[in-house]
């Protein structure tokens, strides 16, 4: 039974929200989270992620903290590397070209390594992410791209592990209880208007933290914010994240923020549901393209797929393909680069088709010109540097020569039969527009002042990414800046006027 008075109410119950209402009941306050989805599928995109989370580390004593379990075999057999602060600041740079907010990324980067370990300490468990982050290369295992972290259980187990969390520490979840207003006045925001099993009521609240994910499920939303094309893209995960938590910010005053005509999008498999499957997660997704090269339905390549590690490149190349005839692709493997392939390639829900020469391969490509994508291929192979060695843990500057649309690094002649073929369409993870906050994650409004009584974190907080996104940053930020919501939010109800926000 829903509460008519309660401390502070979270909307939502992702991996942002759960990390607010850890960080709001250390302040020894009621807290509520409001969840529009079923129990059994609830927790937003969290559940559907693989569950990589990209943090700075200084080699590997730093992540032993966060791993205790590594054991010294596997620390023997493994390149950890190091991801410092300056590698973080870097990507975040490169990969939003320059375009992000400064302030945001510095609390994101320099947060991250604590963030997590404040984590550990509530119970969460995390692991390195051997099966998609390192390749054994000559008897030694080496990370690649920034990416050496994962939650145990992936997206499933990090929400199974903050939600227990969560209930040990008091903290209520109403399920099935959709936010449909915030209560608003001259003392800023006092409750939430809500609506379960029919009924409509009214909560009242000292604090509301709003992390109900972005707009990606709102197919209205996606044409109209990121424009034409976008009502056919599929979403990899929840159907729920429809833009209520941005709704009711503008509607309390906010300002809109961020890349509102950007998303992260990534290859997915053509004949994907038009919504996640929790029983598949997020193998869906194909994401080795590197070792591939992807041709359109005119039979043409139309990106450099090695351009980068795929952790740079993933969340835009979903874009791209939406944007090819017909909104799919081909990615097409030879024997030589099979066994670098991800699981996601080995479900049974995958469109595949395999041959043993290219002329019956290509005739197999369900819509595709198949004459020019035979010349395609074999222009293609004919412009390998062959010279330059392969080597799948760096970019090995194997590329190719004389093409219209290069292939940088990974280019290998696609020549040795079974030839293997996976058709990907555009799968649309979250949008990046949203609402400003400040460093203390309270919303701001059209004014430039704080919103008194309302935070945000998760998708939801626009400025952050934009027109790309490093891999595992997502969790990341969400942890980040759910931590700092949740800390303001329980500091503002037990009307402390100097506790200071977790830091």
């Amino acid at each position: 039974m829903l509460p008519e008075e309660v401390d502070v109410i979270i909307v939502g119950a992702g991996n942002a929200a759960l990390c607010a209402a850890l960080a709001a009941a250390e302040y020894k306050v009621s807290v509520l989270l409001l969840e529009r989805a079923p129990e059994e599928v609830s927790g937003g995109n969290s559940r559907f992620t693989a569950g990589a989370i990209r943090c700075v580390y200084n080699g590997v004593e730093d992540l032993r903290k966060l791993m205790p379990d590594l054991s010294e075999e596997l620390i023997a057999i493994t390149d950890f590397g190091q991801y410092t602060e300056e590698n973080f600041f870097d990507d975040m740079a490169r990969v939003t070209e320059y375009r992000a907010d400064p302030d945001m990324v510095e609390l994101l980067v320099k947060r991250s390594q604590t963030t997590l370990l404040w984590l550990r300490e509530k119970g969460i468990k995390f692991a390195p992410i051997y099966g998609r982050q390192a390749f054994k290369v000559e008897g030694r295992f080496k990370f690649w791209g920034g990416l050496t972290i994962e939650a145990w259980g992936g997206g499933p187990g990090l929400v199974s592990a903050l939600t227990e969390a969560a209930a040990k520490r008091g903290v209520t979840i109403a399920y099935e209880t959709r936010a449909m207003d915030l209560i608003c006045g001259d003392d800023g925001v006092t409750g939430v208007r809500v609506r379960q099993k029919g009924r409509t009521r009214e909560i009242r609240c000292k604090s509301v933290v709003l992390a109900a994910g972005g707009f990606e499920s709102n197919t209205e939303w996606r044409t109209r914010y990121l424009g034409p094309g976008w009502d056919l893209a599929k979403v990899r995960g929840t159907s729920y994240n429809t833009g209520d938590g941005i709704r009711m910010a503008l509607d309390a005053g906010a300002i809109p923020w961020g890349n509102w005509s950007g998303c992260h999008a990534v290859g997915w498999d053509r004949n994907a549901p038009p919504f996640g499957d929790l029983a598949v997660g997020d193998n869906f997704q194909k994401h080795s393209y590197p070792f591939s090269i992807m041709l359109n339905a005119n039979g043409e390549r139309f990106v450099d797929e090695g351009a980068d590690f795929r952790n740079y490149t993933y969340a835009k190349y979903g874009r791209v393909i939406l944007n090819q005839p017909g909104q799919f692709a081909w990615q097409i493997f030879d024997a030589k680069v099979v066994h670098l392939l991800r699981d996601e390639y080995r479900i049974r829900q995958v469109t595949k088709v395999q041959a043993g020469t290219l002329e019956e391969l290509v005739g197999r490509l369900d819509d595709v010109n198949p004459r020019r994508a035979l010349e395609t291929i074999k222009a293609y192979n004919d412009a390998v540097q062959t010279g330059t060695p392969f080597n799948p843990n760096i970019k090995d500057g194997r590329g190719t020569s004389g093409l219209a649309v290069p292939k940088s690094n990974w280019a290998n002649r696609i020549d040795q039969p079974p030839f293997e073929a996976y058709a990907v369409t555009c799968g649309i993870t979250f949008t990046f527009g949203g609402v400003k906050v400040n460093d203390h994650a309270a919303v701001i409004d059209t004014e430039g002042s704080p919103i008194p009584g309302l935070y945000a974190a998760g998708e939801m907080v626009g400025g952050i990414f934009y027109f790309n996104y490093p891999g595992g940053t997502g969790l990341m930020s969400g942890a980040v800046f759910g931590r700092i919501a949740g800390g303001s939010a329980g500091a503002r109800a037990c009307a402390s006027e100097t506790a200071a926000p977790a830091t």
